[in-house]
């Protein structure tokens, strides 16, 4: 059995850390699997929107396999040591964590760097790293997500956090019951993967403009961004079909 699976469901595809036994801990057939499965779905034209989950009620993943960490004796891990969105691996189409469990270190780091999150009510996040006198270089960006004393306090204490905490916080979109997470997911994996294609991609690369540009510079780039889109055969289907009281046909083109 694979540690990692892959299925879509009307245009969502889930990718499952599965591996319940360890707490979805990331071992390296994990990060593997967790790499093909992206650039997967990267490649499927049926898939709109990627969902990452973990197996099971206790754990999204609890982290790295601290065993394999000692066996190995890692020190400084390389670039490429598990998927990072965005970061190590670009992926244009919508993310969404659905996080059924605790969401610690690298558990933490693979939702943070999702687009959207659904967690489950009893659901825990945690930057552990300084517990266990580890680094989370990777939470740079989580001071652009949270305000920078939450990010400190998560980041000096390792303390968790639930998920109404962390939705408070903005950290989490919704919060739902874990029996309906993975129906309460799938529904806005739908709404978003019946929306125009190219506004789609579109809007998520204006959300992050403002990371890395000045106010200025991010209107200049989302001119430039949105362009295609209005001169797209979509931008003249969408008009037309609420003329014509249908729904949309989108050529995402």
């Amino acid at each position: 059995m694979s540690d990692v699976t892959y299925e879509v469901t009307d245009g969502a595809a889930w990718l499952t850390i599965d591996r319940p036994e360890a707490r979805n801990a990331l071992s390296r057939a994990v990060r593997e699997g967790l790499f093909d499965g992206v650039h997967r779905f990267n490649a499927d034209d049926t898939a709109k929107v990627l969902v990452l989950t973990g197996s099971g009620e206790k754990a999204f993943c609890a982290g790295g396999d601290l065993k394999e960490m000692n066996d190995v004796a890692l020190r400084v891990p390389p670039p490429d040591f598990l998927p990072q969105l965005g970061r190590n691996i670009d992926v244009p189409k919508p993310t969404i964590a659905a996080v059924n469990g605790i969401a610690y270190g690298g558990g933490f780091l693979l939702a943070q760097q999702c687009d959207l999150v659904v967690a489950a009510e009893h659901a825990r996040f945690a930057v552990s790293e300084v517990r266990i006198g580890r680094g989370s270089p990777w939470a740079a960006p989580l001071s652009w997500l949270v305000p920078p004393r939450v990010a400190m306090k998560i980041l000096l204490t390792g303390d968790p956090i639930g998920a109404a905490e962390a939705q408070g916080h903005g950290l989490v979109n919704d919060v739902v019951p874990a029996a309906e997470l993975r129906g309460h997911t799938q529904r806005l994996a739908e709404r978003i993967a019946a929306n125009a294609p190219l506004s789609v991609l579109a809007a998520k690369r204006t959300v992050y403009l403002s990371a890395s540009h000045t106010r200025a510079e991010a209107y200049e780039r989302a001119e430039e961004i949105w362009e295609p889109v209005y001169l797209s055969q979509d931008a003249q289907e969408g008009p037309l079909s609420f003329r014509e009281k249908r729904a949309p046909v989108w050529q995402g083109a």
